[in-house]
């Protein structure tokens, strides 16, 4: 079965899916038809982790505002969270499974959290899709087996999936990359789910240094010794990714995203947002015309290319948005 994206109207907010299993774990097939594909091609996000191997055909998938395309023998996990859309499914086919952190091991989890600043994609070797596909086949059966979940049996098989997962990740991008003491990696670790936690009402380093027991001197030199950026830098990262997101798959207006991200003051929101973001970002117009009311300045645009794909110079997508290039640098 051969899906595409259809029209949909924008939302109010962006959709969250929640868990459908009590137990905090879901394990199966998927194709064109499930249930599961055909709501993920509206643009959502989940409260619990998301895997998918495609075993057969192509899955076209827009992580945040990248588009990318899953041929067959690739599998992605996918944190909490982060928005992405299915934008086609052809002939597609494979494995999903859904599940809560505390379904597996500490272990497991801090080694996946510590490799999730974005979703893992692997392009696996035959060898290595064999051994997913069996680990996946295992937890599917187990309910059959055991006519019940058996977290006793599942944590381990869960386990060892997402760190052999991992293990992939790394070995594929091992090369230049350097080595830092467990205590920094923990410390770095421990920062970035707390930015990601607490972003909307914790803004300043020192906040997130007194929780970590440590001086903002020491958090920041170690952030930056692992990511190259600072502490208040990461922490404005994900304020203003979440920005990015709200301002392009929502209907909320600029005071309501400010208001949702803990900004009172909607001119230091955008004047923050037009300072620290990239030279250019694509929103609507009627954003557009909001960040000239408040600011009361009119910046420099120019015609982009959708980020759906629509074709070159068309002003209306498929969402019936106009998107423009603002070169907020001007």
């Amino acid at each position: 079965m051969n899906l595409k994206l259809r029209h949909m109207p924008k939302r109010d907010s962006i959709l969250v899916n929640s868990m459908d299993s009590s137990s905090g774990m879901a394990v199966g097939l998927w194709d064109g038809s499930t249930p599961g594909i055909l709501k993920a091609l509206n643009p959502h996000r989940h409260d619990h982790y998301t895997c998918m191997l495609v075993e057969a055909g192509q899955l076209e998938v827009l992580f945040d505002f990248e588009q990318l395309t899953m041929p067959a023998g690739t599998l992605f996990v996918c944190p909490p969270h982060q928005v992405h859309q299915i934008t086609t499914a052809l002939g597609a086919s494979g494995y999903y499974i859904s599940f809560e952190g505390h379904h597996m091991t500490k272990s497991a989890k801090d080694i996946l959290d510590a490799s999730l600043n974005e979703t893992i994609i692997l392009s696996l070797s035959a060898a290595e899709q064999q051994w997913f596909t069996a680990i996946l086949d295992s937890l599917k059966n187990l309910d059959s087996i055991n006519n019940t979940a058996n977290k006793e049996v599942q944590q381990p098989l869960l386990s060892a999936f997402i760190t052999q997962a991992v293990i992939c990740h790394d070995r594929r991008s091992a090369a230049g990359s350097i080595s830092h003491s467990p205590r920094v990696m923990s410390i770095t670790n421990e920062f970035r789910n707390l930015v990601k936690r607490d972003y909307r009402s914790l803004k300043r380093p020192a906040a997130y240094a007194q929780k970590l027991n440590i001086s903002v001197a020491h958090l920041n030199d170690v952030v930056k010794m692992v990511t190259g950026l600072s502490a208040s830098a990461l922490i404005q990262k994900e304020i203003l990714s979440e920005a990015q997101r709200l301002l392009y798959y929502s209907q909320l207006s600029i005071k309501e995203i400010a208001v949702q991200l803990g900004y009172k003051d909607t001119k230091y929101f955008i004047r923050l947002f037009t300072k620290k973001l990239d030279d250019h970002l694509v929103i609507t117009e009627r954003h557009y015309a909001q960040i000239q009311t408040w600011t009361r300045r009119s910046y420099p645009i120019q015609l982009k290319h959708c980020f759906f794909f629509c074709p070159p110079f068309t002003f209306v997508c498929q969402f019936s948005c106009i998107h423009f290039l603002i070169n907020f640098a001007l």
